[in-house]
Parts: C-alpha cells; sequence; structure tokens
C-alpha cells in the first residue's frame, strides 16, 4: 500500500505537465486556469531549494534531540539499551513521517523525508549497537535494505532506492568471499532487479509509477555496470563494502576479460532498453556508461594513455551529437520515430539552472572574477615628504 492515493498522484502529474505547457507556451493562462480546474491536488508541495532547507534543519533538530536524550539519560549505558532506544526513535521517527502525510499532506515536502531518512539511520545504528559489533554485518544490511525498499516502495524517494542498492552491495560481506565472487552476487541481484522491474513496468505504462520506476531502473543499469566495471576509481566505497583491490588478470583471468565484455554489452542492452521504450533516464544511464566504458577501455586492455586522448574523446563525442542532430532533423518537423533533438520541456532548462546556481553557491571565487592587484601609488611619504614611508 502506497501513502500517496492514487489519485492524488494522477492529479499531481497532471498539474506538472500543465504548469510545464504553460511555461513553454503550450497552453494559454486561460487554458491553464480551466484545466487546472479540473485535476485538483490536495497535496502541499514547495520548491527545491526550501525543500532542501527544511530537510537540512529537521534532520538537524531530529540529531539534536537524540544526542540530548542520550547523554542526558543514557550515558554510561550499555551498547544495547542504547542501541534499542535508537531502535524506538527510528519507529517513532517512521511515524512521524506517516502522520506528516496523511495528516499534513506534505509531499517532497524536505520535513517527511528527513524523517523516513532518520528512521533508517535510526534503525542503522540501533541495530549495529544491539546486536553487537561482530554480528552487525549480519544483521544491519538485510534490515537497512528491506526497510529502505519498502519505504521507497510506499513513499516513491528514488534515493532511498539508491540506498537500498548500497545496502544490498553490503549483503555478501558477512560471508567475506573472494572479490570476484562479492562483485557476481551483487551483479546478480542488480540483474534481478532490472528483470522484475522490466517485467513490471508494462502494466504501469501510463500511470504516475512508469516515472518511479524509470528511476529505479536507470539506477539499476548504472549499478550494475559501476560493480562489474574493475576500473572504475571507487576503491573506498569497495573497501566499505569489504571489496579489496580490483583484480588483474594475474589474479582472475577469465573474470577479468568478462568484465571487460560486459562493459560493452550493458551500455549496449541499456541504450536498446532506453530507445526502445523512449525512457529517457535509461537512455542516460548507457550514454554515461558507454561513456565510462571508452574512457576505462585502455587501462583495461594495458594500453598507455596518452595527453591527447581526452581532445580525441570530447571529438569524438561532438560528432556523434551532431550526427544524431541532423538525422534527426531530416524528417518532417525534426521527428524521426518519436525523437527528435528539439526541446519540448522545460524542466531540463529548469535543472540546469539548478545546477549552475548550486556551482555558483559551492565556488563563488571562480564565478567572480578576482580584483587585479593595485601597483604602486607614487604617493608622497611621512619623513619630509622624501617618500620613506610610501611605494617608492
Amino acid at each position: 500500500m502506497r501513502a500517496y492515493s492514487d489519485s492524488s498522484q494522477e492529479a499531481r502529474l497532471a498539474r506538472d505537465l500543465l504548469h510545464d505547457w504553460r511555461s513553454q507556451g503550450f497552453i494559454t493562462p486561460e487554458q491553464f486556469a480551466g484545466m487546472a480546474q479540473d485535476t485538483p491536488c490536495d497535496l502541499r508541495r514547495t520548491n527545491i531549494f526550501l525543500r532542501l532547507v527544511l530537510f537540512f534543519f529537521t534532520a538537524i533538530i531530529l540529531g539534536a534531540i537524540t544526542a540530548l536524550f542520550l547523554f542526558t539519560f543514557l550515558k554510561n549505558a550499555p551498547d544495547f539499551t542504547i542501541g534499542s532506544f535508537l531502535l524506538l526513535f527510528a519507529a517513532l521517527a517512521y511515524a512521524a513521517a506517516e502522520v506528516t502525510v496523511s495528516a499534513a499532506r506534505l509531499y517532497r515536502y524536505g520535513i517527511e523525508e528527513a524523517l523516513l531518512v532518520s528512521s533508517i539511520a535510526f534503525l542503522s545504528i540501533g541495530t549495529y549497537l544491539a546486536f553487537g559489533k561482530e554480528h552487525a554485518d549480519f544483521w544491519v544490511p538485510p534490515a537497512a535494505a528491506i526497510v529502505s525498499f519498502c519505504i521507497w516502495h510506499r513513499f516513491g524517494l528514488s534515493y532511498i532506492f539508491l540506498g537500498a542498492m548500497l545496502f544490498l552491495a553490503w549483503l555478501p560481506a558477512p560471508w567475506e568471499p573472494p572479490p570476484s565472487t562479492h562483485r557476481l552476487n551483487v551483479a546478480i541481484m542488480y540483474s534481478g532487479g532490472i528483470a522484475a522491474i522490466v517485467a513490471l513496468r508494462p502494466r504501469y505504462r501510463a500511470t504516475y509509477l512508469n516515472s518511479q520506476y524509470s528511476i529505479a531502473e536507470a539506477l539499476l543499469w548504472f549499478g550494475l555496470y559501476l560493480d562489474l566495471n574493475l576500473q572504475i576509481p571507487i576503491g573506498d566505497l569497495m573497501r566499505f563494502f569489504r571489496y579489496v583491490d580490483h583484480p588483474t588478470t594475474e589474479q582472475a583471468p577469465f573474470f577479468y576479460w568478462t568484465t571487460w565484455v560486459l562493459i560493452w554489452l550493458i551500455p549496449a542492452l541499456a541504450l536498446r532498453r532506453g530507445i526502445r521504450e523512449k525512457d529517457r533516464l535509461v537512455i542516460a544511464a548507457g550514454a554515461i556508461t558507454a561513456f565510462l566504458t571508452l574512457v576505462t577501455n585502455k587501462p583495461y586492455l594495458g594500453w598507455q594513455r596518452h595527453s591527447w586522448d581526452a581532445m580525441f574523446l570530447g571529438g569524438l563525442l561532438i560528432a556523434i551529437v551532431l550526427f544524431l542532430r541532423r538525422w534527426l532533423a531530416r524528417k518532417p518537423d525534426g521527428i524521426r520515430h518519436g525523437f527528435t533533438a528539439k526541446r519540448l520541456s522545460g524542466k531540463d532548462k529548469t535543472w540546469m539552472n539548478i545546477g549552475v546556481t548550486a556551482i555558483g553557491l559551492a565556488s563563488p571565487n571562480i564565478l567572480t572574477s578576482q580584483p587585479p592587484p593595485s601597483g604602486p601609488t607614487f604617493s608622497g611619504g611621512d619623513s619630509g615628504g622624501a617618500g620613506a614611508s610610501s611605494d617608492f
């Protein structure tokens, strides 16, 4: 069962489409007002910036309350007691999220999201302390993965699904398999997730759930690729999930060269799947993984890298983009088999503006020019005007 009714979600999706069409000039303000009356939506939403602020402050408040309680009442308590109370806090945080959604009708508002993320964090830490550090690897990953998946299914938060994927990657850790077996286990789980979504999506093609499953499928394709590409420099994350150094051709030649074949095959399969279903996110996942394959191909083969490799790759990508634009533009109205190079939605522009704003906030010194250093002023000094205290 989902937290939001199908009618509310469909009305929310219709409202988003209406706002998008109005911003692009596809409908007039009068048409928008008339159609908006036919799609009433009872969900309360906010913009992305206020959503992040509310998420941040809610998480800080929850953390402060929890820390104050623990330091006041459980300062010298054993780990089992602290872990038990954290599990209780996890249940309370989840209950509070359910209340905010059902009573206040919050949707992507930041507050209910912080409560849900905090419930997963409390659950993970509480399980770690309650069951003991020696059994943490056995209990924490499955508990956190199951709860994360249930929250994603109920509330539709895509980053919670990403968290469930990370916890799944931790599942084989307690058995301490060799690196190739560990990666193979994760690949099997992610492949099973892709197969399940491929089987489920046709029945939800015309509903709001299609976008939710689209994001999940794109994440699974990307996660599957990262798991099998032995040349991606994500060693810190791999060590956290109990991976060791990358296998080499001397250590596991069959596995090594099998993954080399798969990193060429996965982008092709993802692109074929995305193009056939006209799924932009899956196409994007396939394009990104194809780019990563081109970047890591030389290290896989043991070839020497050159300074002009990046220039050649950039020229190749530009040529591919120009060819696709011209190939699509040759058909009437620039549309070929349902694809076009024209922008039909303002969402891309909105996200680009958000990205530029985020980069500007993160690195203001890069976007603002520095004042040139001041040269000598040739002004007079204090010692009788001889310039003893001046530049000259």
